[in-house]
């Protein structure tokens, strides 16, 4: 807990934000919003949560919900309608009341990664779909954030690994329904304004190293019913049938007396 205490994520949390507005950050993040919609546009329902980095950041605008709801971790001046101010680890919704939930990035750049899960899977519904976007440790923006001497724009995230994401949804209970990697450039501002393309670019371009910057994770939060119990049989409950031929025996009947003899 200490360690985490030590990490002003806030401070990290407003540098990515604002890497966004760099050009490589607008590829990026067109990129995933091209990627987002394609995941989103067969779902509906009633309520779609995006747990945003920023209000200046939305993603899924265009899906089939009749109510969209975008939280941001800092309140700033002329927010739109529909915006919450919270952290990850703390939504302020009841349980059951979503069916869409977008985390982007949240787990990068949220102090608590579990808790932020776990409140995602809290508010989803049963068979509701919570899709997780996360930069992706292998490959070369993993690299970069390895040599990057400052923990500024997104070299300041966790990067965690795929696998491990997986782990977490299907402890919570979630069924993966596909896992996709996007943005196949290197982790260099050059790469956006399509300059300086060399092997390493034109490897990236190709999808020849098949491992993106980001992953998309599509969930599916199952509730599993419980078997009813086989009903116990009371004692007291039970009745003894007579043995052969005593049927009428309570009546003050016998075998005999029934033949007529």
């Amino acid at each position: 807990m200490a360690r985490v205490d030590r990490i002003d994520f806030t401070a990290r949390h407003s540098s990515f934000e604002d890497w966004f507005q760099t050009p490589l950050g607008q590829a990026l993040l067109a990129d995933q919003r091209t990627q987002v919609d394609r995941l989103t546009r067969p779902l509906t329902g009633a309520r779609q949560l995006h747990v945003a980095l920023s209000h200046r950041l939305p993603l899924a605008t265009g899906t089939d919900f009749s109510q969209r709801i975008l939280t941001t971790p800092d309140w700033q001046d002329r927010m739109p309608d529909g915006v919450a101010v919270c952290d990850a680890d703390e939504l302020p919704f009841p349980g059951d009341s979503m069916d869409l939930v977008i985390l982007h990035h949240t787990v990068d750049f949220s102090p608590y990664p579990h808790q932020a899960l776990r409140e995602a899977s809290r508010v989803l519904r049963g068979e509701g779909s919570i899709l997780l976007i996360g930069f992706n440790p292998m490959g070369l923006w993993g690299l970069r954030r390895l040599v990057s001497r400052y923990p500024a724009g997104p070299w300041g995230g966790r990067f965690l690994l795929k696998s491990r994401m997986e782990d977490w949804l299907r402890l919570l209970n979630f069924s993966v329904e596909s896992v996709e990697s996007g943005f196949f450039k290197t982790p260099l501002q050059a790469s956006a304004l399509g300059e300086g393309r060399g092997i390493l670019e034109r490897l990236c371009a190709n999808r020849l190293v098949p491992l993106g910057a980001y992953y998309c994770i599509l969930a599916k939060k199952r509730v599993y019913s419980r078997l009813p119990r086989k009903p116990a049989w009371r004692s007291q409950k039970v009745i003894s049938l007579p043995a052969r031929g005593a049927v009428g025996a309570s009546r003050g009947y016998s075998e005999k007396s029934c033949c007529g003899e």
